[in-house]
């Protein structure tokens, strides 16, 4: 994690810095003999019209850094090699005012009143007709009074440990008062639209003839590579063991793939490559699309049932001692599923709850924490899976760290949808991410 400041309490955590150090460099072969156009083209990619090239598929990314010229031999004559590198839009975390504000209530009943002063005597019509609703609206269902129960047992928790990393993060300046910053002639900033089609290609996934083992075999992105096609990354793991960022082209659209890492581009009902792959991992990371009723509405993408989230391998993929955490919404059934069904299913035990404190550039709640529609903070279930059968001998050197409960992760958000910080460390040593994306 890119922790600036660490407490009892929790951590304050810098987003935009952890991806910025992750070294997203392409290095670029050119022949001497080349006209200097290539040369200008490689330059103009220093700009922001970069911006179909992204390490989230999100248009998100633009070149900062100069090109370097390195002549080197290569069968006995020379050629050039520029260096780009990638960093990530720093106004996409630029989250300057809360999203909902405790103020805006105050000003419409205010205008209300201002209203009905003016109405003279509909004033008293509309305050009795006002009062008889407000009676009829205060009637909670169980699922209400669930999140109510909860937050009311963990609201000074996220109050006083927000409140001590945000004073830690005004002294240093990492965080700072609005109006020191404020630059009246700035510009509305313009999002990237979200315009990822990893969903279709997931979906395409899924109607593939079935391959072989032999077929499943892993791939290896290698130098300058550009045979490979969208139908040579299906249903496969994808690798980059290189030191240096490789680019790949997906539906028109490029990605960047970091250095040392690797992916499977597949639907979840599709896992028998990454079985294949044979390899287990220290920590997984799972983040799913839980149902609600905002995405039932704006049906914006797709859901997983509790059976297709419970049917995730995990037991086939967890080293030994493995720390699963798995991301999930304030909604009260979810949580009781994670620890009541999904966690026992797969062998994990419960070792602790976290949670995620979502706060502007000046240290303000994104939204009231005592808003009863969306609150400022979400939830991490972390577990660790138990081995099935007893093995003391081999356990015995085996070092596994506590695990505190309720500490706070505090962090600006990003503006793209469902992005999460990152919870990456030196502990661990393989690490699988499951990021649903869904239509």
């Amino acid at each position: 994690m890119s922790v600036v400041h660490q407490l009892s309490a929790g951590w304050l955590l810098d987003h935009l810095s952890f991806i910025n150090k992750i070294n997203y460099q392409l290095h670029q072969h050119h022949e001497p003999c080349c006209s200097k156009n290539e040369f200008t083209t490689s330059v103009h990619f220093e700009s922001l019209q970069m911006d179909s090239v992204s390490s989230s598929g999100a248009c998100a990314a633009f070149i900062a850094s100069d090109p370097t010229t390195k002549p080197e031999n290569d069968d006995g004559g020379n050629y050039e090699m520029f260096t780009q590198k990638f960093v990530f839009r720093p106004e996409l975390f630029d989250v300057t005012k809360p999203y909902i504000t405790p103020a805006v209530h105050k000003e419409c009943q205010q205008s209300n009143e201002k209203e009905d002063l003016m109405n003279g005597v509909k004033k008293e019509i509309s305050i009795s007709i006002i009062g008889k609703k407000r009676k009829r609206c205060v009637i909670f269902n169980q699922g209400e009074l669930d999140a109510m129960e909860y937050h009311t047992k963990i609201r000074e928790l996220i109050l006083d440990g927000s409140l001590q990393l945000i004073q830690e993060g005004l002294k240093s300046g990492f965080l700072y008062p609005l109006f020191e910053k404020q630059d009246k002639c700035s510009k509305p900033i313009t999002l990237p639209l979200d315009t990822c089609n990893l969903p279709e290609l997931c979906e395409m996934a899924k109607h593939l003839p079935s391959l072989n083992e032999m077929e499943h075999q892993t791939l290896q992105l290698v130098e300058e590579d550009t045979s490979v096609t969208e139908q040579d990354l299906f249903l496969r793991v994808v690798e980059n063991n290189s030191s240096f960022t490789k680019v790949i082209t997906l539906m028109g659209q490029k990605y960047l793939l970091p250095p040392k890492s690797s992916f499977l581009l597949s639907d979840i009902s599709c896992m028998q490559p990454l079985l294949n792959y044979r390899k287990t991992f220290d920590v997984i990371v799972i983040d799913p699309p839980w149902q609600n009723k905002s995405v039932k509405r704006s049906n914006r993408y797709s859901y997983l049932s509790p059976l297709q989230i419970k049917q995730i391998p995990i037991p086939k993929l967890a080293a030994p001692n493995c720390l699963l955490v798995t991301w999930v919404t304030n909604r009260q059934k979810h949580l009781r599923f994670i620890k009541e069904e999904l966690y026992p299913s797969w062998s994990v035990e419960v070792v602790a709850e976290w949670h995620w404190v979502k706060i502007t550039n000046s240290g303000e709640f994104v939204f009231p924490l005592d808003s009863p529609h969306k609150k400022p903070y979400e939830g991490l279930i972390l577990g660790r899976v138990q081995e099935k059968t007893a093995l003391p001998l081999r356990n015995a050197d085996v070092n596994v760290l506590p695990i505190p409960d309720h500490k706070l992760i505090v962090s600006v958000p990003c503006t793209l949808h469902s992005h999460k910080p990152p919870l990456a460390g030196a502990t661990c040593q393989r690490t699988i991410f499951y990021k649903f994306k869904l239509n």
